[in-house]
């Protein structure tokens, strides 16, 4: 199965794995999956870094991209089509962009959502926790 983290669980996966749900951890470590996060997740860890509402533990922001891979985990690009269809995705739970153009994103690859917010099945995506 193929999974896009959303930005918690990716930071939970490297700081805190207690806090991911057991299917979470399971799916994540199981090598027959493919398991991604999204530039756009990186994006917006440096932005909250840099303003001071995200502390890392032991790394910057900047050293995230190399842990993620150093797990495994594929770095999913923000496509041009996904980037310019974005104002397409209504406005029904989420008003922040991070995460609506991670769910366009799970949608628009057809990937489940790990991820603990409980709005995101409100677009109609499969979430897995």
């Amino acid at each position: 199965m193929r999974y896009l983290l959303d930005t918690h669980s990716l930071l939970w996966s490297l700081f805190s794995p207690e806090k991911l749900s057991a299917w979470a951890r399971k799916e994540i470590g199981d090598p027959g999956n493919e398991v991604a996060v999204s530039v756009v997740t990186f994006w917006e860890i440096s932005l909250k870094y840099a303003l001071g509402k995200l502390g890392l533990v032991h790394m910057g922001s900047e050293e995230l991209p190399q842990a993620t891979e150093e797990m495994g985990l594929e770095i999913l690009p923000l496509r041009s089509d996904e980037a310019a269809s974005f104002h397409k995705l209504p406005r029904l739970a989420h008003k922040d962009p991070f995460d609506r153009i991670i769910i366009a994103q799970a949608i628009l690859e057809g990937m489940p959502l790990l991820t603990k917010d409980s709005n995101m099945p409100k677009y109609g995506i499969q979430i897995i926790w």
